[in-house]
């Protein structure tokens, strides 16, 4: 079953000078790929004016929800009650963002919904994967 739930959120960009500014961002999940969350953004918000996709696990912004979580690419902690942080690395650089709190559980509640926790069934991801890497003639 391919079901796919998406969420608007508005994030908040921290700049070196400590200014905020608004950033859109769609928080995506997907049945065929249960393990992900990917989160994406815009061409107007990029530095090279294309749309950019950022994908970690749902665990990983499950587990940035409660407390300080990541490593490599992405990192996730709660700032306070009411705002979380998204922190992303890439060769470019870092980026950090602030997003409500409350909406990204709702998210995660909703992705809940489609595919329990636990009930993530690897071995049909697995094959979709396989399938994207290789397909057949």
């Amino acid at each position: 079953m391919d079901v796919t739930v998406e969420q608007p959120s508005h994030g908040r960009l921290i700049t070196a000078e400590q200014r905020e500014l608004p950033v859109p961002a769609v928080f995506r999940y997907t049945a065929t790929d249960p393990l992900a969350v990917h989160v994406d953004f815009p061409p107007e918000v990029s530095l090279d004016g294309a749309g950019a996709t950022w994908t970690f696990g749902r665990t990983l912004l499950e587990a940035g929800l409660q407390g300080p979580a990541g490593g490599g690419d992405v990192h996730i902690w709660p700032c306070g009650g009411s705002r979380t942080v998204l922190e992303f690395h890439s060769p470019h650089g870092m980026a950090l963002l602030q997003f409500d709190t409350p909406a990204l559980r709702r998210f995660l509640v909703r992705t809940y919904a489609v595919v329990a926790p636990g009930e993530e069934d690897l071995a049909a991801a697995v094959d979709e994967g396989l399938k994207a890497l290789f397909p057949t003639a």
